[in-house]
């Protein structure tokens, strides 16, 4: 159910001031040590920024996808590293179990998500399965009223601080959607260990690590919905809405970027005038601005179909694909309208150049996108 004109508004007043008053001038301590200062937190959970899109019977805000990624467009004008510790409980740390969840798991963890008392955690890429998910070694094996684990995740976000992680497993050998089972895993349990923090090009205080399984034993209740073989579909249904949601935050950060070349712009002066006034400068403006409003339409009108019950598998990939490759070049245009400066850690060009380099291989590469788009393409217009 959507917000009514005059909350939706007063909460995304609400997120703007928080993000240029609290999470801006934070920026620059974020990147130094890599860790978010808890009193960001506290008033990240106070906003309710870790259950924008839980429902509201179990503490969200429940809000539709629309309202989302107007949320998101705010979140995306500072660090992706402060959305990246809300974005699981928002995304892919929480959508399976709204999705496919049995009453007793929504209970259990769905309101804790939603206040940020508990990170989520979304388990499926492994070292030798990334693209391809559907060759996942991880097994879960039955073994009475439980099941055992076996295996390992690569470049599990938020695995460092989570509580809670959702574990994509083989529960058959066959190379089929249904042998891939999910199960909601507590930090802590036996055999479930973590590895080292990764070091990364940029997101600095985003934490991602390896997540082993070494006999990792869990009750049948662990398993999502209490039935095996709906994890591949669950895990695709949950990338569709999370392609959205990090599209929306590639279109907030191409914002905050160009806005900050452009002010540079005016304010540096060569040849005894702003270089805001050199067309070739304009040119770069220019088109930065054009493929911001154009990405900016696609997600909203995705959005929208998505609200309105659309499948939009098709649209969300063009949305990922588009803003994802739109951001890293209103990001170089802007480095280049800085000039040298643009390469000197102490402007946040330089900083966000570095960042946004990852939104192209997260939550499905550009070529994977590229591939569900001709597939998605070839069925519609085949027939």
């Amino acid at each position: 159910m959507a917000l009514d004109t005059e909350t939706l508004t007063l909460l995304l007043d609400a997120v703007r001031r928080f993000v240029t008053e609290r999470l801006v001038p934070a920026e620059a301590r974020l990147a130094e040590t890599g860790r978010i200062d808890p009193e960001i937190v506290a008033g990240m959970r106070e906003l309710g920024l870790f259950g924008l899109s839980i429902p509201q019977e179990y503490g969200g805000l429940g809000l539709n996808m629309e309202e989302e990624v107007r949320v998101v467009f705010e979140l995306g004008q500072t660090s992706p590293a402060f959305r990246s510790l809300a974005g699981t409980n928002i995304g892919i740390g929480s959508q399976a179990i709204v999705l496919a969840g049995s009453d007793e798991q929504r209970e259990r963890y769905l309101p804790r998500l939603a206040s940020g008392e508990l990170i989520g955690s979304f388990a499926l890429t492994e070292p030798d399965a990334g693209s391809d998910a559907m060759s996942l070694a991880t097994r879960a094996t039955r073994d009475g009223d439980h099941y055992i684990l076996q295996g390992s995740k690569r470049f599990i976000t938020n695995a460092p601080i989570a509580g809670l992680f959702t574990v994509m497993a083989r529960t058959a050998p066959e190379r089929r959607a249904d042998s891939i089972s999910c199960f909601l895993v507590e930090a802590g349990t036996p055999g479930l260990t973590l590895g080292r923090p990764d070091k990364k090009m940029g997101q600095a205080g985003a934490q991602t690590c390896d997540v082993l399984f070494e006999g990792c034993r869990v009750p049948a209740s662990a398993l999502l919905g209490g039935q095996e073989g709906n994890g591949f579909r669950t895990a695709m249904r949950v990338l569709d809405k999370g392609r959205l949601h990090i599209a929306a935050l590639c279109v907030g950060i191409a914002e905050r970027v160009l806005r900050d070349a452009v002010r540079y712009a005016c304010e540096r002066k060569q040849f005894g005038q702003p270089i805001s006034e050199f067309q070739l400068v304009q040119a770069m403006i220019a088109d930065s601005q054009t493929e911001l409003y154009a990405a900016r339409s696609m997600v909203l009108d995705a959005a929208r179909k998505r609200d309105r019950g659309g499948n939009t598998t098709l649209e969300a990939a063009c949305c990922k694909l588009y803003a994802t490759e739109m951001v890293g070049r209103v990001a170089d245009r802007a480095v280049q309208i800085h000039g040298g400066s643009g390469y000197i850690s102490e402007y946040a060009v330089e900083r966000f150049y570095r960042d946004v380099r990852l939104f192209r291989l997260y939550e499905g590469t550009s070529q994977i996108q590229q591939l569900v788009i001709a597939r998605e393409a070839i069925k519609a217009y085949s027939g």
